[in-house]
């Protein structure tokens, strides 16, 4: 009886209230018996109404319903006074900031997806090169040792990679591959994070590479959702990546790096045409000789714009003593930007390429495989800016084919939307408040937990 009467009793309040009760009544009497239930089922409907519609009545007045009480965002009973629920409420928190993906991390993601195709999408040689013209003939006399070693070096390259008669055929060629990569570890002045699972946070993807004589390529690269396009019609080099449309680059012509990591040994021949031999070094325990090529002043300048200025680019080739083929390939560029007002920020980018699987295509040897190992490091006047991020790729090459019927000049013209103003090497190094604020947010996320607990916490970037 008392049960009959309460829940009569919650009935006339809700029709007091202005509620229409057959949406409150239960379908069966078995459902509720309690006022309480009655509470539970109102308290719901109530979240399922927008907030315009909890104000509507049985009279067509406006009449604000019923607060609802605050939901807790915290584990239970954290308002009593016991010192205990401190530490339950360190290991809540702890946990919510462990499972739970933030904004931050997405964009610290986003910004490594960026690095990887700004660095390693489309990265160019540092000089010019062309193509069409012979190798310089081995001449001793009067030559410094380090030149004539070079062209002695060169010469056995061709020799190896096919010869120059049958090189000098190609007109085009055309290489698709598979790629790997991941940005692997970031350091700052006070803290290093490294990626705890590189097969995991690899981002897969793939390109497509064309080269016509002379002098002209086009390659499309695809990685994590976004792609990168770069080509050269013989004139000019632009690119379009997401964050920048189309745009040319600064400077003049050159080959696409990725062209030299055995894809390409007649441009690569030319590269080191001026080359000087330094010395030896053993690479993956096989002895090499060292090429080393300078970007000439003239082509630094050419490649700065404003407060960017291309301070040195050095290409370092490593070829192998017992098979004449490239085997290493060390890419360093340095980076001056003046920021107004401020203090200078230099960006060293480092690419080391290790070539690996050498094998015939139509006399060619090709390299189908390979590894690429990226420094870019930023310092500036304080020894505490600093800033270290390596990132890594691995590539396949799936198919190679030379001559291909019906390849003409039409495949190489620049995009339409293509803007002639000229782009900055910089403006493909990452932006300072985009990382800067992603790095900073997940370093607050760290510090909360190591205060919230005396335990070790491992951050893993994962988003």
């Amino acid at each position: 009886m008392d049960t009959k009467q309460g829940f009569f009793s919650s009935l006339k309040h809700e029709v007091v209230r202005g509620l229409s009760p057959g949406k409150s009544r239960p379908k069966s009497p078995l459902r509720s018996t309690s006022p309480a239930a009655s509470l539970r089922r109102r308290r719901k409907a109530a979240h399922r109404l927008s907030r315009h519609e909890i104000f509507l009545g049985r009279s067509g007045s406006l009449r604000p319903a019923e607060a609802l009480s605050p939901l807790k965002e915290g584990p239970d009973d954290t308002d009593g006074e016991d010192p205990k629920m401190e530490g339950r409420w360190a290991q809540w928190m702890k946990g919510q900031l462990c499972r739970a993906p933030s904004v931050s991390c997405s964009a610290y993601k986003r910004s490594d997806l960026r690095l990887l195709l700004g660095v390693l999408g489309a990265p160019l040689a540092p000089v010019h090169v062309a193509s069409s013209e012979p190798l310089p003939h081995l001449c001793i006399k009067d030559t410094p040792i380090e030149t004539s070693s070079a062209q002695y070096i060169l010469q056995q390259y061709t020799a190896a990679s096919g010869g120059q008669k049958l090189q000098s055929s190609i007109q085009n060629a055309y290489a698709m591959g598979k790629v790997r990569m991941v940005a692997s570890e970031f350091e700052t002045a006070n803290r290093v994070i490294r990626s705890r699972n590189s097969s995991k946070d690899a981002e897969s993807g793939g390109f497509v590479l064309w080269q016509m004589n002379p002098d002209m390529w086009y390659v499309e690269l695809a990685l994590g959702g976004s792609k990168v396009h770069a080509g050269c019609n013989g004139r000019l080099v632009w690119r379009h990546t997401p964050w920048l449309g189309a745009h040319c680059a600064k400077g003049p012509v050159r080959p696409l790096r990725r062209a030299l990591q055995g894809l390409d040994p007649k441009t690569t021949a030319s590269m080191f045409a001026n080359a000087r031999c330094t010395g030896e070094k053993k690479i993956n325990n096989e002895d090499c000789f060292i090429l080393k090529l300078c970007a000439d002043p003239a082509t630094l300048k050419a490649r700065s714009e404003g407060p960017a200025e291309i301070i040195r680019h050095v290409l370092f080739g490593y070829f192998s003593q017992k098979t004449g083929l490239l085997v290493h390939l060390e890419d360093s560029h340095l980076t001056r930007i003046q920021n107004n007002g401020g203090d200078a920020v230099y960006w060293e980018t480092t690419i080391n390429s290790f070539l690996d699987d050498y094998r015939p295509v139509e006399g060619i040897m090709i390299a189908h495989s390979g590894r690429s190992v990226v420094t870019l490091f930023r310092f500036g006047d304080t020894a505490m800016s600093h800033t270290k991020t390596r990132m890594e790729e691995a590539w396949t090459i799936e198919e190679v084919a030379f001559n291909v019927p019906g390849l003409s000049v039409d495949c190489f013209i620049p995009p339409a939307e293509l803007k002639f103003g000229s782009v900055s090497e910089a403006c493909e190094l990452p932006q300072d408040q985009i990382i800067d604020n992603a790095v900073a947010a997940c370093h607050a996320k760290v510090a909360a937990l190591d205060k919230l607990g005396d335990g070790t916490v491992i951050w893993n970037t994962d988003s």
